[in-house]
């Protein structure tokens, strides 16, 4: 068993081609801490959001502070603290925080390849 604990003062910019705006990630569950499972915790500030993109597994984001919005070509929902989103495999969307705000989430994976797309 293994203690982890979310700490934004833990978390370092992310500058990848992925995200537009400035993005602070801390990967709780990473790569050779457990076999199936991905868990980052990830904070958009004012306003920064993703790409559009798409991944081959399921996806879970459990919104943790601030307001944000996690939208495919259909639907767009605004989200808080508590809110559960499952995106499912294939599906094309993004997600980030509402202009003038931050919002931080735990994006929950499993291993799989990341598609980022043309806006």
């Amino acid at each position: 068993m293994k203690l982890i604990r979310q700490d934004e003062g833990e978390a370092v910019p992310d500058g990848s081609p992925m995200f537009i705006g400035e993005v602070r990630r801390q990967n709780l569950v990473a790569e050779g801490d457990a076999a199936l499972l991905r868990v980052t915790a990830v904070t958009f500030r004012d306003g920064a959001r993703n790409r559009w993109h798409r991944h081959t597994t399921d996806q879970v984001l459990v919104v943790t502070a601030g307001r944000g919005i996690v939208a495919t070509a259909e639907q767009e929902f605004r989200v808080g603290p508590g809110d559960v989103v499952l995106v499912a495999p294939g599906e094309r969307h993004w997600h980030g925080a509402e202009p003038g705000g931050d919002l931080t989430h735990l994006s929950i994976l499993t291993p799989g390849e990341l598609t980022i797309e043309e806006e």
